[in-house]
């Protein structure tokens, strides 16, 4: 049996995307995103995450979100630890994420349907980056079958 760390997270965006390309050419999108969980006593307790995208999500991403966007994200937790300069040990949990979509609770959003390019998304298989979705990212590439139907057609 697997284990399963997925996680939805609403919050606002709380830096800007920061898009860069790998030297394979992948699609890599870093942001920051703050969730709000209000106690009994009325005060505020505060969550800042990271959240990576990959690929196709990591270009949607990049334009259609900014600072103060509230956004609704889907993905994994994944811990990573390091070394800094200091010697010390580092570590950090972030979220790599498989979709990002705008919260429409105090917002409307027009959607603008992006060409299916075949890509997959992440860092879990298929030698590539993380999530997907937006304009067709989703999971590894080579783990992909092409859609079950024809991507121009009305689903009903």
């Amino acid at each position: 049996m697997g284990f399963d760390n997925t996680v939805t997270v609403v919050g606002n965006v709380t830096r800007d995307p920061e898009l860069r390309f790998t030297q394979g050419g992948m699609a890599v999108a870093n942001f920051g995103v703050a969730w709000n969980k209000r106690k009994q006593d009325g005060e505020e307790e505060v969550s800042f995450f990271d959240v990576s995208c990959f690929r196709n999500l990591a270009e949607n991403v990049a334009e259609s979100v900014s600072k103060g966007t509230r956004v609704v994200i889907y993905g994994t937790l994944q811990q990573r630890s390091w070394e800094n300069q200091e010697g010390e040990r580092r570590s950090k949990v972030e979220i790599i994420a498989d979709d990002v979509a705008p919260s429409l609770r105090w917002a409307s959003a027009e959607i603008t349907r992006n060409e299916f390019k075949g890509e997959g998304g992440g860092p879990r298989g298929g030698g590539g980056g993380g999530g997907g979705g937006g304009g067709g990212g989703g999971r590894p590439a080579g783990n992909e079958a092409p859609p079950a139907y024809d991507m121009d057609e009305e689903p009903f």
